[in-house]
């Protein structure tokens, strides 16, 4: 686990680098839009693990395209997809006749995120009280598609997610995310384990969670108008 961290923040480090290198004067301007990539860690809770959501865990990968609204609110859709598994043999309780389940799956998820900035977050516009980091809280709704065992699934998600945001160049920011996602369904750890306990699910009961632990950098584009005219 924390030699993939090591690797993750190799080539987040890279990238930086390269971006960076194309920035020789920066304005401290405004811009209404960013993109990019975020690498990290994901775990899944489920029928196959109640309680250490990375016990097993797995590789996850993605991208984003974020509306910047202002300082301190932001819409972001982001595409990612992580790697899932689990063992009944990590329960302390035993299941009828020695009875073990264990899965793998690959799960594919496309949703929208409102996000909320706790500091105004940039740089410049010292009467602002802008600041180059802030943590932030986020809440969305998606869809997760999952594959296991060569059986596909589909369920609706609401994602929840809190991190930090670092701006480490006026157009480049660094961040780390730790999200946990509600799967609305009870599949993505295959038909095997779809009804385990024999209790029929729920939105509320007996469905699937997957967790991403990411590391991102995204580039700002789409320069905001300093200065407005109104034209009769």
């Amino acid at each position: 686990m924390i030699k993939r961290f090591y690797l993750i923040l190799v080539v987040l480090a890279t990238l930086s680098s390269f971006f960076t290198s194309k920035l020789n004067a920066e304005e401290f301007a405004s811009y209404k839009f960013d993109a990019g990539v975020h690498l990290g860690l994901s775990g899944y809770l489920g029928d196959a693990n109640e309680s250490n959501m990375f016990k097993h865990p797995g590789f996850s990968a993605g991208a984003s395209f974020r509306y910047i609204a202002n300082s301190r609110l932001a819409l972001r859709a982001i595409f990612s997809t992580a790697s899932l598994s689990g063992n009944t043999l990590d329960f302390e309780d035993k299941f009828p006749n020695n009875i073990n389940y264990e899965f793998s799956s690959q799960v594919y998820d496309l949703g929208a995120r409102f996000e909320f900035n706790f500091f105004n977050y940039g740089i410049g516009e010292t009467y602002k009280r802008m600041r180059r980091w802030s943590p932030y809280l986020s809440l969305g709704v998606g869809a997760t598609v999952a594959n296991c065992d060569g059986v596909s699934s589909f369920a609706m998600n609401i994602p929840m997610g809190i991190g930090i945001k670092y701006k480490l160049k006026p157009r480049i920011n660094l961040g780390v995310e730790f999200s946990m996602t509600k799967v609305l369904g009870d599949k993505i750890d295959g038909e095997n384990l779809t009804d385990l306990y024999q209790i029929k699910s729920s939105v509320l009961k007996n469905t699937d969670w997957y967790s991403q632990l990411n590391l991102s950098i995204t580039y700002e584009f789409g320069k905001r108008c300093e200065t407005c005219h109104y034209v009769e």
